[in-house]
């Protein structure tokens, strides 16, 4: 693979440690060359490396990039990936005038790089965030500027992740500490605790931050002293604050390192105190060298670092917090030792050079496979999606899972009454639900088109719904789309005129319906749709994964919830029939003084589902009980479902979870779908809402815990029925090929 990397040349700190250790791994495998526009330091360096570099500097920059289009049309590389402002104006400019696949790495927030120049920001900050829109793809080195990134409508399709990677077997000698700080103009005595940080004296590394949270300390622990090293626009400015926090014998402001490895080796402490930053260098190379870490909390140090168990995390400008994270660790060696031991195993595994070389090389090979493939790819999905409701959520993202085992590159859009929260959720295209052209724009470019799970295809909501979901099975058909229909509920279609309309439209148009119970295929049947290949599996929900016991533990406790304890969790809903809701309370209670089981009430669509939970809730008022109305994550909520003793809901999707999770399970139905799935799963306990009583529903619980192991088959027998959704779809794939 011929690749090309651009950087500006003036690069410091981490991003040049990111682009001359990356180029110097790719260039084991590729012909890799690395363009520098400007002379000096970085491409010496780079070629001390061994990396093939050439520079593009005068005087007259227009020149240079004239002459670089001419170097890249005539060296012809497969990709041009570029880091920084000046070489993503270069990028652009290469995609226009010489046709090339252009890559960019965003080490930073574009938006904040010249915060401290209104001239800069006003010009080479314009001209780059104009410049970034041009690009083919773009690299992340942390999940939250993915989402940056999302949130400013770029495409979520052209986005990658790779974290920051280094060389961890590259550790420096210990240098004696008292020397050591003695050169950088501070007393050292045995016992002080040295806390050190490398960077850019600019206001997005709120340095300012740090001294006030030192001197705040240093109070409190006067055994402290703080190297900065480092310099920029802010350095007299935070010199003289230093000064009026009279920290002279305590700070040391070294100027520019030429030496990182032996700083942070002198250093107990690595600190970071950023309002943003991507993944950022200077922490893994604190944690190579044996430091223990406070940081801000920003870019992907969430991902890196679990707060007070391997490392302290505090919100930027949070000056008392920082502070006590600063005498926490300066009184406490042990945690010292224990916090760098659990970093440097996690980082030096997960966070390595290769690691990130290895990432990049199959993000190269990706994008050149995208870029093969025909204009017409990937998969619209249409559902109720974007309404808050946890179990249609479970279903899209069920869906989405399914595609990307069946083609991790395939492109995936999704139709969405929350384009924005299903972009970012899920890292997929989406566009609003009833925005016609928006989506029949889309159905042109795709190869298949799934109507995806729940009853979409039902008159007893709406015939408005129905019409509209058959029109979109007929427009994908008509554009060129296959057509599946994926683990569905049907029905019940009422009106004579809809089930005509709906035999028509599914007889011409669907190629696969799978369903998710007999009940929907016995309506299909009842209506006489028979030409598209039928077939029964089980709700898409069910093959969702559950998140680790240590999350759904962390999860409990920060409710006051005993990870021991023993609990009937409720799942509710309105409905149109007025229904004895007393019963539930009843039940409640029962559970409670017969099984010692506390009530949990979890709403699964927000805000509709916590009225009548409270309901409930105010009639138990001499008994414990809590409501769940925060969890966002599907996993989650499995893991939670499956520390409870026994689920008690309306809602179908509490009753797939509890299936999935394999806890018993009771329904209490509203509809036919909910009937259909316990019929389906060989659940008999279940009620109608016209047979709803307190003694009915207290013996369904009672019956219920007499025999917990049958939910563990139960849950067996779905999960293998659920597979044959994902066959149906990777056959349909494969034959639109």
């Amino acid at each position: 693979m011929k690749i090309m990397h651009i950087a500006g040349g003036g690069d410091k700190g981490g991003a040049k440690t990111h682009i001359l250790a990356l180029c110097s791994k790719l260039k084991e495998k590729n012909e890799l060359t690395l363009v520098s526009l400007r002379g000096g330091e970085f491409p010496k360096d780079a070629e001390a490396l061994g990396i093939r570099t050439k520079t593009f500097f005068s005087a007259f920059v227009p020149m240079d990039y004239i002459r670089l289009i001419r170097y890249v049309k005539k060296e012809k590389p497969d990709i041009v990936h570029c880091h920084g402002a000046k070489a993503n104006l270069a990028g652009a400019l290469l995609r226009l005038f010489a046709g090339r696949t252009i890559v960019t790495t965003v080490h930073s927030d574009y938006k904040l790089d010249y915060m401290h120049s209104f001239l800069k920001r006003n010009t080479i900050g314009r001209i780059n965030s104009a410049a970034l829109r041009f690009f083919n793809y773009y690299i992340t080195v942390s999940d939250n500027f993915r989402r940056m990134l999302t949130e400013r409508s770029f495409s979520p399709l052209k986005i990658m992740t790779i974290y920051n990677g280094l060389d961890f077997s590259q550790k420096a000698q210990k240098p004696d500490k008292a020397e050591y700080l003695k050169k950088a103009g501070l007393e050292y005595k045995e016992g002080d605790v040295v806390f050190g940080i490398p960077a850019r004296l600019n206001p997005v590394k709120d340095i300012s931050t740090l001294l006030r949270a030192f001197e705040l300390a240093s109070r409190k622990t006067p055994n402290i002293k703080l190297l900065i090293g480092g310099d920029g626009e802010e350095t007299e400015k935070l010199m003289a604050l230093s000064k009026e926090l009279k920290l002279e014998d305590k700070v040391s402001f070294m100027g520019w390192l030429n030496d990182v490895p032996t700083f942070f080796a002198a250093c107990d402490v690595d600190v970071l105190c950023s309002i943003s930053e991507s993944f950022p260098y200077s922490i893994l190379e604190g944690i190579r060298e044996g430091c223990a870490v406070i940081t801000s909390d920003v870019g992907g140090m969430r991902d890196l670092i679990e707060n007070g168990k391997s490392g302290y995390i505090f919100s930027p400008g949070d000056v008392e917090t920082f502070a006590s994270y600063i005498s926490d660790l300066a009184t406490d060696p042990k945690k010292r030792r224990a916090f760098s031991e659990r970093l440097y195993q996690k980082a030096s595994s997960l966070y390595s050079l290769d690691n990130m070389a290895e990432t990049q090389q199959q993000i190269y090979e990706n994008i050149l496979t995208l870029k093969a493939r025909g204009k017409r790819d990937g998969v619209l999905i249409c559902g109720a999606y974007g309404r808050g409701n946890a179990g249609d959520e479970a279903i899209l993202g069920a869906i989405i899972d399914t595609m990307r085992l069946i083609d991790p590159l395939m492109p995936i859009c999704v139709m969405t009454r929350s384009p924005m929260k299903t972009k970012l959720l899920h890292g997929v295209k989406a566009v609003y639900t009833f925005n016609l052209l928006s989506f029949l724009r889309d159905m042109k470019k795709r190869r298949l088109f799934i109507n995806g799970g729940g009853s979409l295809i039902q008159d007893i909501t709406s015939s408005r719904s129905l019409y509209f979901y058959l029109f979109t099975i007929w427009a994908a058909k008509h554009m060129g789309c296959r057509v599946l229909m994926y683990g569905c509920g049907i029905g019940h279609v009422h009106r004579p005129l809809n089930r005509r309309l709906t035999k028509a439209v599914l007889n011409r148009n669907a190629d696969t319906i799978t369903l998710r119970d007999p009940k929907s295929m016995e309506e299909l049947k009842d209506m006489g749709i028979t030409r598209p290949d039928i077939r029964l599996t089980s709700d898409p929900a069910l093959g969702l994964e559950a998140a680790s016991d240590m999350t759904a533990e962390a999860y409990l406790k920060k409710h006051g919830m005993d990870i021991n304890g023993k609990y009937i969790c409720f799942a509710l809903r309105f409905w149109k029939s007025s229904f004895d809701i007393n019963a539930f309370a009843q039940a409640a209670r029962h559970a409670y003084e017969k099984h010692g089981l506390t009530p949990v009430f979890i709403p699964f669509e927000r805000p509709g589902d916590i009225s009548p939970s409270r309901q409930v809730m105010e009639m138990l008022e001499d008994i414990p009980c809590l409501m769940l109305d925060d969890i966002d994550d599907i996993g989650l909520m499995i893991a939670v479902l499956k520390r409870m003793s026994l689920v008690c809901a309306m809602r179908l999707h509490a009753l797939v979870f509890s299936a999935a999770a394999g806890v018993p399970f009771i329904g209490v139905s509203y509809d036919i779908k909910v009937e259909g799935f316990m019929e389906y799963a060989g659940n008999p306990f279940f009620t109608n809402l016209e047979n709803l009583s307190p003694e009915g529903l207290k013996g369904l619980c009672d019956s219920a815990l007499k025999d917990p192991s049958m939910f563990t088959g139960i849950a067996h027998r779905l999960k293998e029925l659920e597979k044959l959704n994902m066959e149906a779809a990777s056959q349909l794939m494969q034959s639109c090929q």
